[in-house]
């Protein structure tokens, strides 16, 4: 098999990011992409962004919900960074920087203290979290008619785009995070409801599912590190004018909209 370009491919994605372009599907271009290869474009993409002058605040999940892996069509989660040019300040989200924009909503961590692998358990994620917000996370596949594989979607740096982070927290042990409920609303109507179990039975469990993950690499999530831990629901575009809410039990709302 011919050895893969690590740094080609995700100089190939970061221009549809510069471009807002949309492209070709890895997988569709070469004979097989191997996760490991995936994670390595994903690895040489963060370095180009890096070396632009942003920053790692985060690592996040992906399709840890069965809604999500059957929207997308596929079977198992994965895994990315959060960088701090995501971070929305306010509620508006510019769609002319973006190329097809949905929105989803997400749990997230605060961590108050490191978490390194391997054989992180969810305890021990709630052991290490500060504080659960409410999030939305706006996600923007850089490939053709938001069509991927899960190793498309890993080199991709599972399609981050912006993040808008909840300020009404609770401690990770004050309320039951399976049973924490969540609705997304767009433009008024309801378009799906889940509670915290959604994720993979366990959004502390999927936390450490990401922990241990970068402790087979060597990395490890930081204090202060916010940790989308992966959208209960599917995702819907946002469009000009669109405005979407997450709704949580113990959490507040959360709000986006696009301009």
């Amino acid at each position: 098999m011919t050895q893969i370009d690590h740094v080609r491919w995700a100089a190939y994605l970061q221009a549809g990011v510069d471009d807002r372009q949309e492209v070709q599907g890895i997988e569709k271009q070469i004979e097989s992409l191997p996760l490991d290869d995936a994670y390595a474009i994903q690895a040489a993409l963060l370095e180009m962004k890096l070396a632009r002058g942003d920053k790692v605040v985060g690592a996040k999940l992906g399709l840890t919900s069965v809604a999500k892996q059957e929207q997308m069509n596929v079977s198992d989660p994965c895994y990315g960074w959060v960088l701090e040019s995501s971070i929305l300040d306010g509620e508006e989200v510019k769609l002319d920087e973006l190329i097809h924009p949905r929105v989803e909503p997400e749990l997230v961590f605060i961590l108050g203290e490191d978490l390194a692998g391997p054989n992180v358990t969810a305890d021990d994620v709630l052991d290490a979290t500060a504080t659960v917000v409410g999030g939305i996370e706006v996600i923007d596949s850089r490939y053709e008619a938001f069509s991927f594989t899960l190793p498309d979607v890993v080199a991709d740096n599972t399609s981050a785009a912006r993040v808008a982070v909840g300020t009404d927290g609770v401690g990770p042990r004050e309320v039951d995070l399976l049973t924490l409920g969540c609705l997304l609303e767009i433009d008024g109507q309801i378009t799906g409801t889940a509670t915290g179990a959604a994720l993979l039975d366990d959004p502390a469990g999927c936390v450490a599912m990401l922990a241990n993950h970068l402790g087979r690499h060597g990395q490890k999530l930081e204090k202060g590190w916010i940790i989308p831990a992966g959208a209960p629901t599917d995702a819907r575009p946002l469009g000009p004018g669109t405005v979407a809410h997450a709704r949580y039990s113990h959490l507040g709302t959360v709000t986006v909209r696009g301009v």
